[in-house]
């Protein structure tokens, strides 16, 4: 479950409260629900108790106490705690929770984390002619139709976004000149050009290009060993485990062995909030956010990459094609931002 089904399933229930006459409020479009702050618990918050309270003429945790008996059981959702004034905690079904995840990634490819939360919105742009509020106004339409959301720069149409002269373009590259012009936040000035080319760890551009790459090499890698992705459990990096004869996904090897931290963990986790950050995203016209995201898969792709391959004579395991299918899920999020973007996803770098 991402955070903004999880947010739909908080909305379904405060309506269900509402049309039940236990609660009287009005309904919120959506909900906001984030990791748990210190001292809370699960895998998500949220405080739509204590926002709602003051107009059910209920008391915090009363509100908390309706939305968890609405909560409790549903799809996705193994236990809710109530913390605090009246915060309301989630713990997410552990059962194939992260399998089912990147089986969804995959199912959607570069569309992961489009939705129709915005269905019905119509916004128009007024056209602008600077290169850099063209670029962002481009993809900030980009990101409202994502969301269900009906957006265009009148007078003209999207035919004419990218064919204005652009000096810093010509220095950099297309490429290079729109992702710096997205990456920094409205207030910000840009990256200079001369650090969009270096191909080293500190420029960002080249880390989200360079990580999808990655991606890419290991599914060649791994078909030349004989094997491919399938979602299941990652396992602990660096732990040795009996050779899967099966072939079923889900299957780690022996029980009791540890290992390493899980590197896999920070991946699951931004591909789990990867829908919500597009939303938010479209909702500030702010691209500055994707890309952040974007570097956040990277950094973990970075990271990761190194538990997907087997080393030595090791023969695959299941966990390996789990680790190259949440890879592959990784690469292709890396390729949908950045096709939001309009900007190409290497496959050699």
């Amino acid at each position: 479950m991402t955070p903004a089904e999880l947010s739909r399933t908080v909305v379904r229930a405060v309506r269900s409260a509402v049309d039940e006459g236990v609660l009287g409020v009005a309904v919120p479009d959506d909900v906001k629900v984030e990791r748990p702050r210190p001292g809370g618990g699960g895998d998500y918050a949220s405080a739509v108790a204590l926002k709602l309270a003051a107009a059910s003429g209920l008391a915090p945790r009363a509100v908390a106490e309706a939305l968890r008996g609405r909560l409790t059981g549903a799809p996705g959702v193994a236990r809710v705690d109530i913390t605090g004034p009246g915060f309301l905690n989630f713990t997410l079904a552990a059962e194939s929770a992260h399998d089912e995840l990147v089986r969804r990634v995959l199912a959607l490819g570069p569309r992961y984390g489009y939705g129709d939360s915005l269905a019905g919105q119509h916004t128009s742009f007024a056209p602008v002619d600077e290169p850099r509020a063209l670029a962002v106004t481009s993809v900030v339409v980009e990101l409202l139709r994502s969301q269900g959301a009906t957006a265009e720069i009148t007078p003209y149409g999207s035919e004419r976004l990218h064919v204005l002269p652009d000096p810093e373009a010509g220095r950099v590259g297309p490429d290079a000149a729109r992702w710096a012009y997205l990456r920094a936040a409205a207030p910000d000035r840009p990256a200079p050009a001369a650090e969009l080319l270096a191909q080293r760890d500190s420029n960002p551009y080249f880390r989200v290009r360079y990580a999808y790459s990655r991606t890419r090499a290991l599914t060649r890698n791994a078909h030349a060993l004989g094997f491919t992705g399938a979602p299941g459990e990652t396992g602990t990096p660096g732990e040795t485990s009996a050779p899967d004869a099966t072939g079923t996904p889900g299957e780690t090897g022996a029980p009791g062995q540890t290992g390493t931290p899980d590197r896999a963990a920070p991946l699951h986790r931004l591909l789990a909030d990867h829908p919500d950050v597009l939303l938010r995203a479209a909702r500030l016209a702010a691209p500055d956010r994707v890309a952040r995201q974007l570097e956040g898969i990277a950094d973990a792709v970075l990271d990761f990459q190194h538990t997907v391959l087997p080393l030595g004579d090791e023969k695959p395991l299941a966990a390996h094609r789990a680790r190259l299918a949440l890879a592959e899920a990784a690469g292709a999020v890396l390729a949908g931002g950045l096709s939001l973007f309009g900007i190409d996803a290497p496959e050699f770098l």
